[in-house]
């Protein structure tokens, strides 16, 4: 824009060319050209970086007040892409970049669209706006498509028009980025949740008169995983294994390594270990795996004869199973003589207890977080024999299966006053005599 001839109206706003960082000399045998006045960054301030071919040349950016007439936009300018790479600092806020300007290096279109591409990638998180001739629109609209938050018509610049624009630009650009990081939150919980449910087991017991129920609760927050773990299977000669465990902790961690016990426990289950081998053998793997020698892991297993009315127990400082039968109140089975927990002494032993089922019974295991759970406001716990009571009560509202464990493990979260802390799994295992 140039200056009206005299006697003309002047206009409300003068273009001032913009300076390459302070005071622009002018070229050789040129006018002079005027130094653009910065005001102090005020709180509303914003910084500007024009890039452009010659911006004391052809490209002029109009003098810009904020709303109140005090603040000026702060103006940075650079003839090519290695000078707005040195002059990116993280105080400007937004770009304006001259499609005039020739492309990058290696691009042959000439539509400056290259020149967009590169400025995006070198100023990621800043606004960019881009300018162009009004005969241009098609190209201007393409930029936008590419990646810049707006365009402007070169014609038709003023100061007005381009501080709105600035403006929107910067606030559209945090939109943006404050979309894409919900998204990729979002993205990364989805990823995260399938993992988990993957890592989840899936029983095996195609074949068996056996009914199976779970409850899964993890103590951490978001999670789907904790450090409590369990299984089930059936084996060919109609053995049915199950088995329950407990991690000391609940992170990420212990989670990873309850998985990696697990999956141990299933392959050397159906490769016929059970007993002191097998939980020999699980020790071993825990030792391996474990981040640090104070890791360790309790373990229950039981193994069900094919008939169904007798089971094989193991423990390894975990709390005993409880069984119920019709008429009879639900109990606890024995646990003298119990092994230690998974990685405490080296070559421990492990004993296994013959339990008599019968032909109608429902057998549930459980890790300590349902028990360990407050009772009120006191430090009072539910403990094993609080357990006990409170599953007779269910069974005796005729609860089972799926129904009971949802209704104890809700009990147990009321009784504490809320979410329990740690880790819960319950498994229940039920057979009905024919």
């Amino acid at each position: 824009m140039s200056a009206p001839s005299g006697g003309g109206k002047e206009p409300e706003t003068m273009p001032v060319p913009v300076p390459r960082q302070r005071d622009i000399p002018a070229p050789e045998g040129g006018p002079a050209v005027p130094p653009v006045t910065l005001a102090p960054p005020g709180p509303a301030s914003l910084t500007l970086l024009v890039i452009g071919e010659d911006p004391a040349g052809g490209l002029t950016v109009p003098e810009i007040l904020d709303a109140d007439g005090h603040h000026r936009i702060r103006l940075r300018s650079a003839r090519n892409l290695t000078e707005a790479a040195r002059l990116l600092t993280p105080d400007v806020h937004c770009v304006l970049l001259d499609l005039s300007l020739p492309g990058a290096a290696g691009d042959d279109s000439g539509d400056g669209l290259a020149t967009l591409r590169e400025v995006l990638r070198i100023a990621p998180r800043h606004a960019v706006l881009v300018l162009t001739a009004e005969a241009d629109a098609d190209r201007a609209a393409e930029a936008v498509r590419v990646g810049a938050q707006d365009f402007l018509f070169r014609d038709e610049l003023d100061g007005r028009l381009l501080s709105r624009a600035i403006r929107y630009a910067v606030e559209r650009k945090r939109a943006d980025i404050a979309q894409y990081k919900l998204a990729e939150s979002k993205l990364r919980a989805q990823e995260n949740a399938r993992l988990e449910r993957g890592l989840l087991p899936t029983p095996l017991l195609e074949g068996s008169d056996l009914r199976f129920a779970a409850r899964y609760r993890p103590g951490r927050s978001r999670a789907l995983l904790g450090g409590d773990f369990y299984d089930t299977v059936r084996t060919p000669d109609g053995t049915v294994h199950a088995m329950i465990g407990d991690v000391c902790g609940h992170g990420p961690d212990e989670a990873a390594l309850g998985v990696e016990l697990r999956i141990a426990w299933r392959a050397l289950t159906l490769a016929g270990l059970c007993g002191d081998d097998l939980l020999s053998t699980l020790q071993e793997v825990l030792e391996v795996e474990r981040p640090c020698e104070e890791i360790f892991a309790t373990l229950c297993t039981v193994d069900i004869a094919p008939d169904g009315r007798r089971a094989g127990l193991c423990l390894a400082g975990h709390p005993a199973p409880l069984i119920s039968r019709p008429g009879r109140p639900a109990r606890l089975l024995p646990y003298e003589n119990s092994g230690p927990a998974l990685g405490l002494l080296p070559r421990a032993r492990w004993p296994r207890r013959q339990v008599e089922l019968g032909g109608t019974w429902s057998l549930m295991m459980y890790t300590d977080g349902l028990i360990e759970g407050r009772i009120g406001e006191g430090r009072e716990r539910l403990g094993q024999d609080g357990m006990v009571e409170m599953i007779n009560r269910h069974l005796n509202d005729g609860l089972s299966g799926e129904s009971l464990l949802e209704a104890s493990v809700t009990e147990a979260r009321r009784l504490n006053g809320g979410e329990l802390t740690d880790d819960v799994a319950v498994v229940l295992l039920s057979r009905a005599a024919g």
